[in-house]
């Protein structure tokens, strides 16, 4: 029997040493973070994406490993259990098979079976079942079990016993139940039905009939929905006769004389029990496939906006719209402390409006503003038109982004926004968490529950503990990948790096607060909770400015600092060379004396070496820095001045099964479809483009009632196309799309612009 190792090794087709390796490294207390970046060697550098993946499955197995302990023993607890039975539970390769070889034992609440057993009916019904060639006739065979004292006065009343406890054996029978599984599960389909007239988001499956295989995920999440609000009717069919036959092949023996009694008995166990459950097995798997596949896009898509590139470096200003309330204004300075703050009101009338840009003119010259960012909720696209105008008073030399207000509301409401915020109220804390968004948005968007965040489809239908597991490792990756300075970081941020938690996390901010500012990586052991375990987790992820020591600046682990300092002589560099122009050739240098033997000399191995190389070429670099920038606007284009042919630069918003939004510089995202994407054949948009991706879409068709719009990537060659485009607006020419980022599925890009309601809504439809 192979090992979970193996077995895992098979699967993932990777090495069974790499594999091992990674277990027991989980095993020993390490993070996924630590284990993907500095111990490269011992599993053959796979990402953090396939370690994750590997961790799941490691959990699943070992599960089922537990579970079959358990089955056989409580089944060696009756006395009942064989070598044979034995062998086909270790061999057994999901928890629904270990559970099939269980359910003949399994405790049972009273069925029609056990009133019959009671009654002394079970030797008919085995009788009648092995169908021997010497098997009296059914009528026969039942005369010697009329027993009125127990129930039983007739032949009939015989014969009924024994068919209720035969179904029920065919019913638990593990083979049988396997057969018409997959028969089912190739087969079958799923059928909605509308239980009224009433119309709804969910018409399209008010007659909807789909194969099981052919299912999509998103359909499946919207059926479940619409039947759990009660607009559908949900049943998963499979011809009666397929089924039956498939079962009368398993169990009815020609030419016997109980022949048409044990038919009797397969349909009566098909049509109670054994359909029954297989159905509700099918929806549930049905559910469970389509949930999964909804957290592992939610996970996909949320990867990038995590890591879109920061606009660094700039006097922001934030504006939360808002009609009732006005609209909500914070302006930061380029590390993010809050320097003004004020409420207009431009959507109360053209007064108030031009009262609005005198006063933000007045601000933004103040404080020398140089980007807006907006909020995308209420009363956006008159905010946008707005900053326009503002912009266009001032004479230029600001732009503006709109920025995903997804979750600001959470964040402005919560516990650590009135830690961080208490002089101002809730909704002017919302106005600076989307200005801080702009300038680094990863640091701000860990503040937020990932669920809130909005990239996605039917993230509120998802298993909640399975969805906040995936994301917050997405989240864990994203922190760990760019690195963290640890005298500025917040607790929220901290919290994400590997190692560490809220409450180490809370110790180290109170720490430099009563200590002041780290100098080096090894004062963090001085923070209470922090033990050597979390150091060594956690050290190489944070970074030191403050420190002497250059190596602090930088992604290279503590563990690693004496091959550092080895490589920086053997290639003739002092530390104080790190990071400056001369450290360029260092790479030349190492290629030039052979990877492997410079490994050897300073006694590591290769992967190490080249992550070390890289981060004295450039130490403390930002990964996210290497992405294409984020589109900053000066103008705005309305839904009106949309038309197709015209072709337009946008910007990926989300990613779903069914295609992608992109946001093209009017107040609603457009829709590419799947098959809009590109020319050749995609299983799902994320194999052609992530969010963030900068990309030349074209308008086909323009809902102006709906609000939709309808775009295709599929531009090619069509002159005829751009001149249809010719007039334009000048703000939209932007720079082509960078195709090579379109398989960077896992790489990092932009916010999301719009709110689950809309995105659900187009789901369904």
């Amino acid at each position: 029997m192979q090992t979970i190792a193996e077995l895992l090794a098979q699967e993932l087709g990777a090495s069974p040493v790499h594999v091992q390796n990674v277990i027991d490294l989980l095993d020993q207390g390490n993070t996924i973070p630590f284990i993907a970046r500095y111990r490269k060697e011992l599993h053959g550098s796979m990402d953090d994406t396939a370690l994750r993946k590997l961790e799941d499955r490691l959990n699943y197995l070992r599960n089922l490993e537990q579970r079959r302990q358990e089955v056989k023993s409580a089944i060696e607890g009756q006395e009942k259990l064989t070598p044979e039975l034995a062998e086909a539970i270790d061999h057994a390769r999901t928890l629904a098979e270990v559970e099939d070889l269980y359910r003949p034992y399994k405790q049972k609440r009273r069925t029609r079976a056990t009133v019959a057993r009671e009654k002394g009916l079970a030797p008919l019904a085995e009788l009648l079942l092995a169908q021997r060639r010497d098997c009296p006739d059914p009528m026969q065979a039942a005369q010697g079990f009329i027993d009125p004292e127990k129930g039983v006065e007739t032949v009939a009343d015989a014969l009924q016993g024994a068919n209720d406890i035969v179904a029920e054996l065919l019913s638990d029978d593990a083979a049988i139940r396997k057969t018409l599984r997959e028969l089912l599960r190739r087969q079958g389909r799923l059928r909605s039905l509308a239980t009224g007239e009433e119309d709804s988001v969910y018409r399209l499956y008010y007659d909807f009939e789909q194969p099981l295989p052919k299912l999509a995920g998103h359909q499946i999440l919207a059926i479940n929905r619409g039947e759990k609000e009660g607009f559908l009717s949900v049943t998963v069919l499979l011809e009666r006769e397929t089924g039956l036959t498939a079962l009368r092949r398993a169990v009815v023996r020609p030419g016997s004389a109980a022949m048409e009694f044990i038919k009797s008995a397969c349909e009566d166990a098909y049509d109670r029990l054994i359909y029954p459950s297989l159905e509700r097995e099918a929806r549930s798997d049905l559910t469970e496939r389509a949930c999964e596949g909804a957290i592992q896009t939610f996970a996909l898509n949320l990867k990038p906006l995590l890591m879109q590139p920061p606009v660094k470096g700039h006097v922001t200003m934030g504006l939360d719209p808002g009609y009732a309330h006005g609209c909500k204004v914070a302006v930061i300075d380029a590390t993010g402390k809050v320097l003004d703050t004020t409420v207009v009101y431009p959507t109360y009338g053209q007064r108030q409006k031009q009262e609005a840009i005198a006063r933000l003119g007045a601000m933004i010259q103040r404080h020398h503003v140089e980007h807006i960012a907006i909020g995308n909720g209420t009363a956006s696209r008159e905010t946008e038109q707005m900053a326009v105008e503002l912009i266009h008073t001032l004479g230029g030399g600001v732009s503006y982004m709109m920025v995903s207000e997804a979750g600001a509301s959470v964040y402005s409401a919560s516990k650590l926004a009135a830690e961080e915020f208490p002089e101002y109220d809730v909704n002017l804390r919302s106005a600076v968490s989307i200005a801080r968004r702009m300038q680094d948005p990863l640091a701000e968007l860990v503040k937020i529950d990932p669920k809130a965040i909005g990239v996605g489809q039917y993230q509120h239908d998802m298993p909640q503990k399975r969805l906040d597991e995936t994301l917050g490792g997405v989240v864990e990756d994203c922190v760990n990948a760019v690195g963290v300075d640890v005298n500025t970081a917040s607790a929220s941020l901290l919290g994400r790096v590997a190692g560490l938690n809220g409450t180490t996390a809370k110790n180290i901010v109170k720490y430099r607060e009563e200590n002041g500012a780290f100098t080096t990586r090894r004062q963090l052991l001085k923070v209470p909770k922090v033990g050597p375990k979390a150091f060594q987790q956690c050290a190489g992820f944070l970074r030191v400015p403050e420190s002497r020591n250059v190596l602090d600046h930088t992604g290279v682990h503590p563990e690693s600092y004496p091959a550092a300092e080895q490589l920086l002589t053997l290639c003739g560099y002092t530390a104080a060379d790190v990071g400056a122009a001369a450290m360029s050739q260092l790479p030349q240098k190492v290629r030039a004396m052979g990877e492997e033997n410079a490994a050897r000399q300073i006694g590591v191995g290769v992967p190490t070496l080249q992550d070390v190389v890289k981060e004295l070429v450039k130490p403390g670099r930002d990964v996210r820095d290497d992405l294409p920038a984020p589109i900053l606007r000066t103008d705005v284009l309305d839904i009106k001045d949309l038309r197709p042919g015209m072709e337009l630069t946008g910007t990926v918003r989300n990613v779903v099964d069914f295609g992608v939004f992109v946001d093209i510089g009017v107040h609603q995202d457009g829709l590419v479809h799947i098959s809009q994407i590109c020319d050749r054949f995609i299983r799902h948009p994320l194999e052609a483009v992530s969010i963030g991706d900068i990309v030349d879409v074209q308008v086909l068709s323009v809902d102006f009632k709906k609000q939709r719009i309808q775009l295709t990537m599929k531009l090619g060659d069509r002159q005829d196309k751009k001149e249809a485009a010719k007039d334009q607006p000048a703000a939209r020419c932007k720079k082509p799309a960078n195709k090579q980022n379109f398989k960077k599925k896992q790489e990092h890009r932009k916010p999301v612009k719009k709110g689950n309601n809309f995105f659900d809504n187009i789901i369904i439809e």
